[in-house]
């Protein structure tokens, strides 16, 4: 985890300063406003008296919606509300008409008269340094940028749901910010929408071209619907066939699929090519300012609902950078002491890599789990913007990944994406590191457009309560049964055992742990330590739990063995009573279960005759048990890779 070395609002010598004096056009006759000099963080205090009663007569009533601890803070007004729990559709409006208005309003002496200033020795100095990117509307006028967006034609204002459970098990209130409901199931069609509403008309009327084989196709598509223009969507052959249909279905007649190029490298140089030699205006998933400011429009609606009760920190998924940018630069300029963290899959932190090296690093290959944040090469503009803004990096893991879909969908009814659950994980690794509670968290629940294969490893591997060993136990009759004995009566979800030789056995075993997860773990590895089975923890052990589990066991000469494959009834306690039932005059040469949350449990079993019984009577003893089995003793599968000749 990258954190900033020194906390964002805490005084820094020698800071760059960012002015926010752009304020006299939403300023009403003797209004006082105090804003916030950033980086030496010593306040200015401006009395403005400004001549522009044609606009002061049409100031939005919850203009002071950015809180009392914005930059802006309206301290006396005619005009001002009282209320400023909420800002309507319209109110964001008008902001926008007047952002537009802030860079030239603030430096024309003609629009403010008697302007008194009292700043500090150090702050002056600060300021004499300042850069005219850093004046009027911060950083390359973000702050405008965002407040200017271009994105309600075709994006939705989401919604920001109290998450009760995770609040419950987390000891802190957790706000989820709904972007997978927007109308391509992520908000990556905020940055492309506006983009591409931004571009003159000739380019517009020429077409426009984007690289993409997920969200930002299918925002793209839609963009050119909504906005009656031909759009090219390069995307790799080895594209899954349910994400060409959902970007043809957003774009229709407007959108050309072209399917090229076996990675998305060389998808991109078609994309480049037609930029090139047609003419298409390439519209860039993340680095590119209009896309930054169209993202960072999620920020307005956080701040603006987050007034009564002010958030302390925000979680956004990180990628190429897009998102996290345009958030960051809104709420260091308008909220400063809100945090800001990014949230980057551990396979793929390019962002957490770059800020930490202090330039744009190319990583040499990512994960694809969390594809949609897999970039290999964050943006130039988002590494700069994000390196001066956001608070700190957190990177997840696959399994952390799988739990935070998990809570989301207990909280939510959704099943996010895995990049779209990034914000999660990474709420919830930053409180269980930081051991903080009592605190307003908000984490970006970005897309929901799950590849339907991926489900299954989710399914494996969301539990983060479930630990994994590996036991040894004697080979000899009974010892299965003791083993399992010091488990019970804790959730048994797999189980996988298979005889080597005569004198022990290796066990493969997962289950869940009672309710003080770590302390009920550790008695249990104990409980088999003094029992004489030794154990091996291989819960993080990623070989183990992706690989060896599917493959414990492998072939085997147990002698005079049976193959059988049980069905029974899965309820609490139903293995225990299963392996009871087993008399104890035969042994278990192999054994393998797995919970998969179906009303029956499987149960592959391989037991040994006596040597000398007669078949009868194990037939016998099968008919007595009671459990539906099939005997798969001859099944070619069983004698190619677990029966040794």
């Amino acid at each position: 985890m990258w954190k900033r070395p020194f906390a964002i609002g805490g005084a820094r010598a020698g800071a760059p300063v960012h002015r926010r004096m752009a304020v006299s056009s939403f300023c009403s006759p003797r209004t006082i406003i105090t804003t916030t000099t950033v980086g030496s963080w010593n306040t200015q205090q401006l009395l403005l008296r400004c001549h522009r009663p044609s606009i002061t007569s049409t100031i939005p009533p919850a203009i002071n919606y950015y809180g009392s601890s914005s930059r802006f803070t309206r301290l006396a007004s005619p005009l001002a509300s009282t209320d400023t729990t909420d800002t309507s559709a319209s109110d964001i409006g008008m902001l926008r008409r007047y952002a537009s208005t802030i860079a030239t309003d603030a430096n024309n002496e003609d629009d403010c008269e008697n302007v008194e200033t009292t700043t500090s020795a150090s702050s002056a100095s600060a300021s004499a340094g300042a850069t005219n990117n850093n004046a009027s509307l911060g950083d390359n006028g973000y702050l405008g940028k965002i407040l200017n967006a271009k994105v309600y034609d075709v994006a939705v204002e989401t919604e920001l749901q109290h998450a009760e459970n995770l609040s419950q098990l987390l000891n802190n209130t957790v706000l989820l910010k709904r972007e997978d409901t927007q109308p391509v199931f992520s908000f990556k069609i905020r940055g492309a929408y506006n983009k591409m509403a931004s571009l003159p008309s000739s380019s517009l009327s020429r077409g426009v071209v984007a690289c993409s084989a997920g969200n930002h196709a299918q925002g793209v598509a839609l963009s050119a619907r909504m906005l009656n223009c031909r759009a090219v969507i390069c995307m790799p052959l080895a594209t899954p066939a349910i994400k060409v249909n959902a970007v043809r279905a957003h774009g229709g007649e407007t959108v050309e699929v072209r399917l090229i190029g076996n990675n998305y490298d060389e998808a991109a140089s078609e994309a480049k090519r037609l930029e090139k030699e047609e003419g298409l205006a390439l519209i860039h998933p993340f680095d590119d300012e209009l896309v930054i400011a169209g993202q960072g429009t999620i920020a307005i609606e956080i701040l603006k609902k987050c007034v009564s009760h002010p958030v302390d920190a925000i979680f956004v998924c990180c990628g190429g950078g897009g998102m996290l940018a345009g958030i960051a630069s809104y709420v260091k300029q308008v909220r400063p002491s809100v945090k800001v963290f990014g949230v980057e899959a551990a396979d793929a932190a390019g962002m957490t890599a770059s800020i930490e090296a202090g330039h744009v690093v190319t990583l040499p290959s990512v994960g694809l789990f969390a594809d949609g944040a897999a970039v290999k090469t964050v943006g130039t503009e988002t590494f700069r913007l994000c390196q001066k803004y956001v608070d700190g990096m957190i990177t997840v893991d696959t399994d952390q990944i799988c739990n935070a879909i998990k809570l989301a969908y207990n909280d939510a009814r959704v099943i996010l994406e895995p990049a779209g659950a990034l914000a999660v994980a990474g709420l919830k690794k930053h409180v269980e590191e930081s051991n903080i509670s009592g605190s307003t968290f908000v984490a970006i629940t970005s897309g929901a457009n799950m590849d339907f294969n991926r489900l299954r490893i989710v399914a494996e591997r969301a539990d983060d309560s479930e630990r994994s060993l590996m036991i040894t136990i004697p080979e000899t009759p009974g010892a299965f049964r003791a083993m399992y004995s010091k488990i019970w009566p804790r959730n048994v979800t797999a189980l996988t055992y298979r005889y080597k030789t005569e004198h022990e056995a290796n066990v493969f075993v997962s289950f869940q742990p009672l309710v003080h997860v770590e302390r009920d773990y550790e008695k249990v590895m104990e409980d088999f330590t003094d029992a004489g089975f030794p154990c091996t923890d291989l819960t993080h052990d990623e070989l183990a739990i992706t690989h060896v589990k599917h493959l414990a066991g492998g072939r085997s000469n147990a002698p005079y063995e049976r193959l059988f494959r049980f069905h029974f009834p899965e309820s609490p306690g139903a293995l225990q009573r299963f392996l009871d039932s087993l008399d104890m005059k035969w042994n278990i040469s192999l054994f393998h279960y797995r919970n998969y949350g179906d009303d029956f449990g499987r149960v592959l079993v391989g037991i040994q005759q006596n040597k000398g019984r007669e078949c009868e009577g194990m037939n016998n003893f099968l008919e007595e048990l009671g459990y539906k089995y099939i005997e798969e003793t001859n099944n070619p599968a069983y004698l190619k890779f677990l029966r040794s000749t």
